[in-house]
Parts: C-alpha cells; structure tokens; sequence
C-alpha cells in the first residue's frame, strides 16, 4: 500500500467498436472484372464544374429580398426575408408568436395605466 493518498483509477475507459454487417447487397454481389476498354475512370479536376460559395450566395440573393417592416401594435422593428417568386415570408425575426405576444402585453400595460390615471383624484377636487 502506497504513502499518499491519492485515488488512482483502475482503468481506462475504452471506446467498444462497432462492427456492422454489410449490407445484404454488398455480400450477394457478383465481382466483375471488366477489360480495360470497358473500365470507366473518374474525370480530371479541371473537367470537374468549379462551383464557389459565391455562386450560391448569387443564386440565392436573386430568389429573396430582405426588407425592415416596423409592427406598430408590438412597437417592433421586424426583419423579414420573402420569396420573390412565391412572395412568402421565409424568415422572420422576430417571430409571429413573439410579435403577438408583445402587442399583447402592451395593450395590457396601456390598459393598465389608463385605469390609473383615471382613478386618480386631484386633492383640491371636493364632492358635495
């Protein structure tokens, strides 16, 4: 038994491998050898079509506008992306559900502080 008084652990965790089967395809397959004539070889990278994220980007910029619409019942600045084609709303920011939600609660602080201010009696204000 050692001096110190250090917990040492046993032994290390070891990840199990998984070996899965093949596919019922694969082990029923027939192997073909072909003459070279018949083989088909991949294409060279220069025939290959060189196509960027810029060139999506392009596409896609095309197909959506994106605009500002200011909500006046939730007093929100909405952000919105819209089909050009279908001329829906793709993305929102913020959503519906929050949007409604907010004009809600607005309406009840509104409803709130007007009740309050016309239950407020003025001091010199005298009933007969």
């Amino acid at each position: 038994m050692g001096s110190d008084f250090n917990i040492k652990p046993v032994g290390a965790p070891v990840a199990a491998q998984i070996i899965r089967p093949a596919p019922e395809a694969v082990r029923e397959a027939v192997p073909a050898q072909l003459p070279p004539a018949q083989t088909v070889n991949a294409a060279d990278a220069l025939l290959r079509p060189n196509i960027s994220a810029s060139n999506y980007q392009q596409v896609e910029s095309d197909r959506i506008s994106k605009g500002v619409i200011v909500n006046q019942d939730a007093d929100a600045i909405v952000y919105v992306s819209v089909d050009k084609k279908t001329n829906q709303i793709i993305n929102q920011y913020p959503e519906e559900s929050r949007l409604r939600t907010r004009a809600y609660l607005r309406a009840m602080d509104t409803a709130k502080l007007d009740a309050k201010l016309n239950d407020r009696r003025i001091e010199t204000d005298r009933s007969v």
